[in-house]
């Protein structure tokens, strides 16, 4: 799936807006996939850098694949400092790295982008035997009033949006297909508490969203305020939610 240039323009908001990823849930899949000493992971569809980090902050050699030139050099100017991070400009069915090159693959919050069958082949060909792959995402909670009240928000206004996460459900049909060989599910709970600009910037850095210029942006912005003052407490709302990882349990040459 061509999506390279649907990201243009959003590196600012991602950066402000977009949160990290649950520490239990990473500590779980680095101790899940046996990794120790030199080991390498590629992370796919890496944006602006946020799951990266993380990794290259517990030590990991990442190589993070990203097509979209505004999102990488966004990462590059991020990460810079840590000499084990490698900027490849590539996508998820031509990563552009070397065959059986890497121990374990990572994608957050990007895999609703990619074809299944060309990202199963590519993962295919670049992971080492007995390597693990992992699909992660934010999860909202949809029990939560401020969520179900941001998702009315989203399709009233935004004409491209389908849904959180691309419209990826739990155990959802293209992860099954994607993994032949079975997965593991894991959820840690990991609210996000943020203030004002940040909880505008995350509805903004939303691939759905809309922006400045385009038809009721001004009302679209007013509604996302409007729920921000009514549920904030000392400056700042918490948004129920988890982070979730679907993580190969068996991968071999013959994925």
């Amino acid at each position: 799936m061509n999506t390279h240039n649907r990201f243009d323009g959003y590196a600012n908001d991602y950066t402000i807006g977009r949160p990290q990823y649950s520490d239990e849930l990473i500590d779980h899949i680095l101790e899940k996939s046996n990794l120790s000493g030199n080991f390498t992971i590629a992370d796919i569809g890496s944006g602006t850098g946020k799951f990266s980090s993380q990794l290259l902050a517990r030590g990991c050699e990442v190589y993070a694949v990203e097509p979209n030139d505004d999102m990488r050099n966004t990462a590059e100017s991020e990460l810079s400092s840590y000499k084990n991070f490698h900027s490849i400009k590539g996508d998820a069915e031509n990563t552009t790295l070397a065959d059986h090159s890497v121990d374990l693959i990572t994608t957050a919050q990007a895999f609703h982008w990619f074809e299944v069958g060309k990202f199963r082949s590519e993962c295919k060909r670049i992971v080492k035997e007995n390597g693990k792959i992992s699909l992660i995402w934010n999860v909202r909670d949809m029990a939560s009033p401020l969520n179900q009240e941001l998702y009315e928000i989203y399709k009233k206004y935004c004409p491209r949006f389908i849904g959180f996460n691309g419209g990826i459900i739990k155990d959802d049909p293209r992860i099954k297909e994607f993994f032949v060989n079975g997965y593991e599910y894991i959820s840690c709970m990991y609210p996000l508490t943020l203030d004002k600009e940040k909880f505008i910037k995350r509805s903004l850095s939303g691939s759905y969203s809309i922006k400045e210029g385009d038809r009721c942006y001004d009302e679209y912005i007013a509604s996302i305020v409007e729920v921000f003052n009514r549920y904030c407490k000392q400056g700042y709302v918490t948004i129920p939610n988890s982070s979730v990882a679907y993580t190969g349990i068996k991968y071999t040459k013959n994925l």
